[in-house]
C-alpha cells in the first residue's frame, strides 16, 4: 500500500509537469506569432514614398491612410507649400503620392509631405526621358540672362540661348534678357531632355533637339514653296564671316557676303544685326542639298550701272593699267570702275605676256568692246584703238564732243539792252 501510496504523487507530479510545458510551449507560439505579425507589419520609413488615400481634409492638415498603424498627417509648412490650386483638386477618398518626411512624431504621427512626392516622383520620370526621344509640349514660365524656364514634371527646367530654336532665336531682339524674352512668357515650346542632375537640382532641356525633325520637314516644305525671283520678307539668325542666315518662313537661306551689298564690305555684321527684319531675293533653291541661296543687294539699285551708262560699245576711252596678269591687263577707266583687256586684245601680233607691251601705271586710248551689266565687266581693247571698224562711230563722237564744246563755247546774249538799236542810231540810219 505504502509502495502504491508513494507513487501517486509521482505521477500527478508529472502530470503537473506535462501541463506547464504545455503551457509553456503555447506562451512561446502566441509570442512567435505576435513577433511575426509585428514583423509582417508594413512600417514606414523616413524617404519613403508610398501610396494612400485622403481619408480627411480640413484647412489646417490632410490625413492620408497609407495603410500602417496610424494615418500619415501633411499639415504645416507641407501643407502650405500646396499651392490654393492644387489644394483644391484634393477629395476624400482621392489616391495620392506621399513621401515620408517621419516615421513618428511626438503625438505618435507620420508626418507626410504631398510636394516632396510629388518631386521625387517627377525626377525619377525626367531621369528616365534623357535616354528616351520623348518630346515634351510644356510652356516658357519664366527667363534668365542665359535662357528660358519652362515646366517639365511641375519641376523647373532650363534652356539656354544656345538651344532655344533659330526661329525663336531670331524673334528674340534687344540688349537686356528682358528685352529678349519676356514676351515669350506664357508661349507654348516643345523640349527634350538633355541632361539630369537630381543633387544639383539641374535639368537642363533643349528646344533644338526637339525640334530637329520639324525644322527638316519645315524647310522641305519651305524649299517646295519658294520660287526663284520672289521677293520675301525675312529675319537674320545669325551672321558668318562668309555671310549671312535669313529665315524665311522658317526655313534658313545664306545671303553670300557677295550678295550682302554693292559696296566692298569684310563682315556682315556691317550692314546687318541678328534679329533685324529684312527683305531678300531668292536667287538659288537647291532642292537637293537643301540650301536655299539669297540676296539682299539684288533689291538695290547697283551704282555700277549707273556710272557705266555714259560708257558705250566702241567708245574710245582712256584708262590707266593697274595689273597684269597672264590671261590680260586691267585698266582704271575711273574711280573703281575697271576693265580687262584680255591678251588677245592687247597687239596685232602674239604675245606670251602683257608685260611685253604694257607697264603698270601707264595711261593708253583703248576701245570699250564689251560691257555686262549683271558681271559687272567691261571689255577693253588696245588694238582696235584704231580699228577700221569702228571709224564711223568715232566720227559721229567726235562731230558731237566737237559740237558740245562750241555750244559751250558761244557768247551770251546781253541782257542789258535786249533792243540794242537807239533812237539816234536809227535817225542816223
Amino acid at each position: 500500500m505504502t509502495d502504491q501510496n508513494q507513487a501517486l504523487p509521482a505521477k500527478g507530479s508529472d502530470a503537473n509537469s506535462q501541463e506547464e510545458q504545455h503551457n509553456s510551449n503555447n506562451n512561446q507560439t502566441m509570442e512567435s506569432l505576435l513577433n511575426e505579425q509585428e514583423m509582417n507589419v508594413d512600417l514606414p520609413q523616413p524617404g519613403e514614398i508610398r501610396t494612400g488615400m485622403i481619408a480627411s481634409l480640413s484647412p489646417n492638415q490632410i490625413l492620408v491612410s497609407i495603410g500602417a498603424k496610424s494615418e500619415g498627417v501633411v499639415s504645416g509648412r507641407e501643407l502650405e507649400q500646396l499651392t490654393q490650386e492644387e489644394r483644391e483638386e484634393l477629395k476624400v477618398g482621392q489616391e495620392v503620392h506621399v513621401y515620408v518626411l517621419n516615421p513618428e512624431d511626438e503625438n505618435g504621427n507620420v508626418v507626410l509631405s504631398l510636394k516632396r512626392a510629388q518631386e521625387q516622383i517627377s525626377w525619377e520620370n525626367v531621369e528616365k526621358l534623357v535616354t528616351s526621344d520623348t518630346v515634351i509640349d510644356s510652356k516658357v514660365i519664366g527667363f534668365n540672362k542665359g535662357g528660358l524656364i519652362v515646366a517639365v514634371e511641375g519641376l523647373r527646367g532650363f534652356v539656354p540661348s544656345s538651344q532655344i530654336s533659330a526661329l525663336r532665336r531670331s524673334q528674340s531682339t534687344g540688349d537686356t534678357p528682358e528685352q529678349r524674352w519676356q514676351k515669350m512668357i506664357g508661349q507654348p515650346i516643345s523640349v527634350r531632355v538633355i541632361e539630369v542632375d537630381r543633387e544639383r537640382r539641374r535639368l537642363i532641356l533643349s528646344e533644338r533637339a526637339a525640334s530637329t525633325e520639324s525644322r527638316q520637314s519645315i524647310k522641305e516644305r519651305v524649299i517646295e514653296e519658294l520660287e526663284e525671283g520672289k521677293v520675301y520678307t525675312g529675319r537674320v539668325t545669325s551672321l558668318a564671316n562668309f555671310g549671312a542666315f535669313i529665315n524665311i518662313n522658317g526655313a534658313d537661306g545664306l545671303v553670300h557676303l557677295s550678295e550682302l551689298s554693292w559696296d566692298h564690305i569684310d563682315h556682315p555684321r556691317e550692314v546687318l544685326e541678328v534679329g533685324q527684319e529684312v527683305k531678300v531675293k531668292v536667287i538659288n533653291v537647291d532642292k537637293e542639298k537643301k540650301r536655299i541661296g539669297l540676296s539682299v543687294r539684288a533689291l538695290q539699285n547697283d551704282p555700277w550701272r549707273s556710272r557705266v551708262e555714259k560708257y558705250s560699245v566702241g567708245q574710245l576711252v582712256e584708262g590707266v593699267i593697274t595689273r597684269l596678269t597672264k590671261f590680260g591687263a586691267f585698266a582704271r577707266l575711273e574711280g573703281d570702275i575697271e576693265g580687262l583687256i584680255h591678251i588677245s586684245e592687247i597687239a596685232e601680233h602674239r604675245i606670251e605676256h602683257p608685260k611685253e607691251v604694257l607697264k603698270e601705271g601707264e595711261v593708253k586710248s583703248l576701245r570699250v568692246i564689251r560691257i555686262d551689266p549683271d558681271q559687272h565687266r567691261i571689255g577693253l581693247s588696245l588694238r582696235k584703238v584704231d580699228s577700221a571698224a569702228f571709224a564711223d562711230k568715232d566720227f559721229k563722237m567726235l562731230t558731237a564732243q566737237f559740237n558740245t564744246e562750241e555750244e559751250s563755247e558761244a557768247p551770251e546774249a546781253s541782257e542789258e539792252n535786249p533792243q540794242d538799236d537807239s533812237p539816234e542810231e536809227n535817225k542816223e540810219a
